[in-house]
Parts: C-alpha cells; sequence; structure tokens
C-alpha cells in the first residue's frame, strides 16, 4: 500500500540526518496521499539508516493504524501530524527535526524575523518564523499548538523541542525548507552577536513574495 510514498518518506528521514537536521532518532516524517488521505509516517523507535520502507506506518485521519507490515508503531508524534494535515488540508508533506541552531531559540521561545532572501520559501504572512506554545512530547496538547503558526507560515519552530515545516506538494521541498530555518537561525544568531546583540536589518514583508523577474524573455 502506498510503496512510492512510503520510500519517499524512508529517503528523506535519511537524507534529513545526513543534513545533520537530526540525531539519535529524533524528528519525525510523513506525507499524506493526496487521493485516500492517508498518512505514510515513520516509525517509532528506528534508526533511520536501516529504516526500510515496509517499516514506515500507514495511518488515517482519525489516528488509526491501517497498515504496519513490520508490526511496528507510528512515531509518538502522530497527532501532531494529523493535526497539521486538519489544519492545512492543502499540504502533503511534513517534516520534523531538532537541528542544532534552530533549537536554539526554541528552547528560548524566540521567533526568527526575516533576515534572508531564502526565507521567501518558508510562506511567513508575518515576516518571522512563528513559535508553537509548549506542548508535551506525544500530547494532544502539542498537536494543538501547531495548529494556529500554521495558518501563517510553512515553517514554525515548536518551544522547546525542534523545528516543524510542510509541503503542499513534496517531502524534499519540506526538508529544504527545514534546512533554511536552521540556516536562518545560524545567520541570525551570528548577526546578532557581531552587531553587539543589535537586532539586523529586516527584510520587508513585501519582499517574501519571490517572483522570477518578467523581464527574462524565453
Amino acid at each position: 500500500m502506498l510503496e512510492g510514498l512510503k520510500k519517499e518518506v524512508v529517503c528523506t528521514a535519511r537524507a534529513a540526518e545526513n543534513m545533520g537536521l537530526c540525531r539519535h532518532r529524533s524528528g519525525n516524517f510523513s506525507m499524506r496521499d493526496k487521493e485516500t488521505g492517508l498518512i505514510c509516517m515513520t516509525p517509532t523507535g528506528v534508526d533511520r539508516q536501516t529504516m526500510r520502507p515496509d517499516d514506515v506506518v500507514v495511518m488515517d485521519m482519525d489516528a488509526r493504524v491501517v497498515e504496519s507490515l513490520s508490526g511496528l508503531k507510528p512515531t509518538s508524534e502522530a497527532l501532531m501530524h494529523i493535526a497539521a494535515y486538519d489544519e492545512r488540508p492543502d499540504i502533503t508533506a511534513i517534516v520534523h527535526t531538532h537541528s542544532k541552531f534552530a533549537l536554539v531559540f526554541a528552547v528560548l521561545r524566540q521567533p526568527i524575523p526575516c533576515i534572508m532572501a531564502e526565507m521567501g520559501h518558508l510562506g511567513l504572512t508575518d515576516g518571522v518564523i512563528p513559535v508553537a506554545e509548549y506542548g508535551r512530547q506525544g500530547s494532544e496538547a502539542l498537536a494543538e499548538a501547531v495548529r494556529a503558526p500554521l495558518r501563517r507560515a510553512d515553517a514554525l519552530l515548536m518551544a522547546a523541542h525542534g523545528v516543524l515545516t510542510v509541503d503542499r506538494e513534496s517531502l524534499d521541498e519540506a526538508l529544504l525548507k527545514a534546512a533554511y530555518v536552521e540556516e536562518a537561525a545560524e545567520v541570525y544568531l551570528n548577526a546578532k552577536l557581531l552587531n553587539g546583540g543589535k537586532e539586523p536589518l529586516c527584510i520587508p514583508v513585501s519582499d517574501l513574495d519571490l517572483q522570477y523577474p518578467k523581464q527574462v524573455k524565453g
């Protein structure tokens, strides 16, 4: 069932670790099938480098396991994925990472302002990467906490926890957004340090709507 999506989930999970966005089995990944609405989700407690497509768990929007060929349970944060898909019917892919620099701001509950052009890919309606309120890992409170930030961004920080990114079409794009969040966090931290603790200048929200130049023809 949904073999193609399962393979994408495994490939993305491994890529996230290879990119340094996840370590020690932290983080989780999912894709929702457009036709059935079923969700392919990483299992809990499985090393990403040895994870196989058959280990990926298929769930429905009522948190029921539809298929688990390896007999594994889905990630303990399955409710968070389901809440995100429920809040954003337009998305098909979710990436949750625990990258180091972004986690610094998540621990501080501090939003990251738009300081670099790549952040135009993050759907930041308010011009910042927002922070979801704290919720215990795996809890309904955590699941509900991501709803409000997802209404105004495709990327958010989870208080004292990590990063969540979403995309309408692909896990590759959701993973790229997670990489942009980590880069933005590192640049923002270093910019403040070099600037004596003062805030760097931000990019106007109006400039976040990235458009290819109309003057280029052909």
